[in-house]
Formats: C-alpha cells, structure tokens, sequence
C-alpha cells in the first residue's frame, strides 16, 4: 500500500495523505480473448477522477476490481487504513439498478395480495437503509431530496420508477451514505446517461457540490460532453487487440492535451457492415395512408397515481415517429400498451394494424409485429446465453433461445452480428461484454425478424460516440431500404435518426399524469 507521499490537494497545498485505494501489477482473465493489465492505478482523498474510453476497453471491470467485486480484488487492490469498502464505497451503475429491479421482481407477491399490488422497496426505505437508524439524518436527506427533486417518488416502489428516476434515488443513497470525517469513494458509471434535461441539471450540480476533499470519486465515461465539472484527474482506457489497459492517467488538463484521449473519439470496433446484404438494393413501396397504430382516449393508472390521460395517435406506414417527455412521464408505459406487455392496453381503443387490441389474437401474433430495443428486455437476459443465441432468440420472441433454430436464421442473425461490428464476440457470453455492446447485440435480436416496427426505447444509452453514430446510420438504412417503421424514445435532442418525421410529445396535465401532442414534419 502507497502510504504518506506528498501530493497536492485540491486546494493547492501540499499534505501528507494517504492513498485510499489503489490497484499495482493487475492481470485479470476477463475471458478466454480478453486481459485487463493495469500497472498502477491510485485515488487519493478528495481527487476526482473520470475512467475514460470507448465501448468494451475494462471502464467497469476496473471499477469492479476497486471495489472488491471480482475475485482478484484481494491480490491486486489495497485499501487505506480508514477506509472500509462495504461502508465507505458506493456505486451508481446500470448494473446496480439491474440488481435491485431484478430483487424486487424475484420477491414480487402482488398475485399473493388483496389489491393485486406490491409496492416491493419503497425509495424514501432504500435511501435510508444506506445508514445505520441510529445515524440516521433527516436535514441531510431532505436536502438531497430537494436537491435531486426526489419528492413525489419517495413513497414509490423502485420497479415503477423510470431509469432516470431510479439514477436519481441511487445517486442520494450514495451521498446519504457518508460518514462524517471518514473517508468515502463514489464510483458512477456515466450517471448522465437516459436523463432528461432538468435531471441533468440536478445530477451535475449535486455530484458537484459533493466534490470536497472528504470525498473522493470515480465516474466511468464515454464521451466528452459527459465529463462532469469538477473533475480534477483522468485515466484513459483502451483496448489493445486483447489488452484491456491504461494508456494515460494524470491531472485533467494535462490528459486533455494528449493524444491518448483525442484518439479515442475515433478508435473503436471497426463496423463490418455490409448493408447491401442486410437489405434489398430496391426501395420499398410504403403504403402512406396505412394505419399502424392508432390510440383513442387511451388512459394508464397505477393505484391512485395517474400516468398516461386521455392519449390520442396515429402512427401510418409513413411515419417514423421519436417520443419525447421528462423521466416518469409514462413513455415506457406507453410503449407497453402498444407492444402487448402491458395488460392495460386491453378494453381500450387500442387499434394496431387495422385492428382493435384484445379482439381474438394472441400475445405472440402481437409481439411478432414487433422488434423491441429497451431496459426492460436488457434487464432481463442474465448469465448462459451467447452472443449468437441472444439474436437467434428473436425469431421467437423469447429470453434465451430454448426452440430449434434453422440454417437460415442462423445466417441472418450471423449478418446481422456482423453488420454491427460484433463478430469477435458471437461465441462469447452476453454478460461477458460491455454494456454498449449488449445494447447492439440487442439491435440484432430485434431485426432479425423483420419487424413492421422497431420500437426503440432510448437505445444509444451506455454507447460511445462511435457506436452511436453507426447505430443511428444503421436505422436510417432500415427506414430507407425496409418496410419497417421506427419508433424512437429519447432525451438527448441531437441524437436520433435523421429519418424521423413525427414527433410524439408528453404534456403533464394539471389533474396529474400526462397527455400527448403529436407534431408531424
């Protein structure tokens, strides 16, 4: 352990500190292809610093091995002496809301329940479960209540929080955590990520606030513009053939300067992606004037709590529609009601095709019209699965592929695998890559079928700029060259396909939950 060396503070001073975590000499089998090689890596108290790099480059399996959450934490990773990492490090991640949903999905007993209803863990119970009741602090949590704007959810169930909404709640649990006068280490794993704008805002002047020199952070990120103020040092990460490392680590102005970090806005899987043989070289013809969707006065509630009032659509066979609207606002259950997944579509003027919802189909003649991208189908694959499996599976419209697949689909799913730039990764497990790319992985399952439409709820999140950009050119090849229509669900304005023409605006109404306004161009 690196104890007493003289660094400076954030405020310019010299000190004797000591190192909270570091990790030396670091060799890590990620898989079979993979090694994740780090030589040194060391945070102090009260520096702050941002992980760095594209798409499957170790950003998270680095994070992972600091916290202690890989089985080499204990050769590699040593702790300062003040500092106790199941009490004093804490983690904002995809991949802890995955966890908690996936807990309180498996502990569900609404079936079991008079009212059909299950809370499962309320917010205001999971924040306050970060501290012990006697250290409880409630001029603490109430300033980070209002600070994160977290007070109409507090009485909510976690399950039923949108993904922005449930970022915001695991962001106050963490800085509720904090233990006067001791050391603390906050690791957030790109937090601005499916936020919308004012959450943004909220999350970026919080996170701020809490730099001191008491507490120290690491945050995980791909792209530029999400590098949160305050930062004060940076690690860029790239992967090297098989070689997960760091190429540069220093003070932020200093890694700013270096190439390391300017090529890493063009560095990345290189896309294989033959379009021509994914798609006919004919146009298709679209019939304008077809009715795809239509909702009429459709409503959404959840116990007493409105979501969606009095909504009125229409999506035709030329329409490529985004949906906008803050966290919370019911776009995902809008989407729900459309797709078959939510029983509340039914005995509503909810007319698909050409046909009203619940009139004599079955879900799957319903789901087979549909290609889904979203965190609710992420949340659901967990360990077994290969690559290839995830995308021969949606020819079936199943989690995990359990039916017999032919040559054929085999051949297009390999396709499509490699239209995205994943073929390196075909026979590896799907939890054993990024996050970024199990999103792309996810496009491929989608479009194997050739769905009439391909909803798409907010599927850039945890993409770096490069697979972003080819993800977005990839749905413009599929609304110009297939007859499948798109319907798109976003925060960030200057990120959808340059396809859309309608765009489906959520509206709070005064009475509580929210309406829409349709906008066609």
């Amino acid at each position: 352990m690196h104890q007493g060396r003289k660094l400076s503070n954030d405020c310019g001073n010299i000190a004797l500190m000591q190192t909270l975590v570091s990790i030396d000499n670091a060799q890590c089998r990620v898989t079979r292809q993979a090694l994740l090689a780090i030589e040194h890596f060391a945070i102090e108290p009260g520096q702050h610093w941002c992980l760095f790099g594209p798409n499957g480059c170790g950003k998270t399996l680095l994070a992972n091995l600091l916290a202690g959450k890989r089985l080499e934490s204990g050769n590699y990773v040593s702790y300062g002496p003040n500092f106790d990492p199941a009490l004093d490090l804490h983690i904002v991640s995809f991949e802890e809301q995955q966890r908690l949903w996936a807990r309180d999905n498996r502990l569900d007993i609404s079936e079991f329940s008079g009212d059909a209803q299950d809370k499962g863990t309320v917010v205001e119970d999971l924040i306050r479960a970060s501290r012990s009741k006697q250290s409880q602090n409630d001029v603490l949590l109430a300033d980070l209540i209002e600070q994160l704007a977290l007070a109409e959810v507090l009485s909510k169930g976690i399950r039923f929080l949108s993904s922005g909404q449930i970022r915001k709640v695991l962001i106050a649990r963490s800085l509720y955590a904090y233990r006067d006068g001791l050391p603390q280490l906050l690791i957030l794993d790109d937090p601005l990520e499916s936020i919308d704008r004012d959450s943004r805002e909220q999350i970026r002047s919080t996170i701020e606030k809490s730099m001191s020199a008491q507490f120290s952070s690491l945050h995980l990120c791909r792209r530029r513009q999400d590098i949160l103020p305050g930062v004060s040092h940076m690690a860029v990460m790239q992967r090297n053939s098989t070689r997960m490392q760091i190429d540069r680590q220093g003070s932020l102005a200093e890694v700013l300067k270096t190439s390391e970090f300017a090529d890493v806005g063009v560095v990345g899987i290189e896309a294989t992606a033959n379009l021509d043989a994914l798609f006919p070289h004919e146009t298709p013809i679209r019939k304008c004037s077809e009715e795809l969707i239509r909702l009429e006065d459709v409503q959404a509630s959840y116990g007493d709590s409105k979501v969606l009032v009095d909504v009125n659509w229409i999506m035709t066979g030329r329409d490529h529609v985004v949906i906008e609207g803050p966290n919370g606002s019911g776009k995902s259950t809008l989407l729900s009601l459309i797709d078959g997944e939510n029983h509340k579509g039914y005995g509503q003027q909810v007319f698909l095709f050409g046909r009203l919802k619940g009139s004599g189909e079955t879900i799957w003649e319903t789901k087979k019209h549909f290609g889904i991208v979203s965190n609710e189908l992420h949340n659901k694959y967990v360990r077994g699965w290969r690559v290839l499996d995830v995308v021969v599976s949606g020819f079936f419209d199943s989690v995990g592929l359990y039916d017999e697949s032919g040559t054929a689909e085999v051949d297009l799913a390999r396709r499509w695998i490699a239209a995205l730039g994943l073929e390196q990764w075909e026979k590896q497990y799907y939890h054993e890559i990024s996050f970024g790319q199990q999103r792309l992985v996810l496009l491929a399952r989608a479009m194997v079928k050739k769905p009439r439409i391909l909803i798409l709820d907010e599927p850039c999140v945890g993409l770096d700029d490069f697979h972003r950009q080819l993800i977005l050119r990839v749905l413009d090849a599929i609304a110009e060259r297939s007859l499948t229509n798109i319907l798109y669900v976003t925060h960030v304005a200057d990120e959808q396909p340059s396809c859309i023409n309608q765009v489906l605006r959520f509206k709070e109404q005064d009475g509580g939950g929210f309406s829409v306004e349709q906008v066609d161009s």
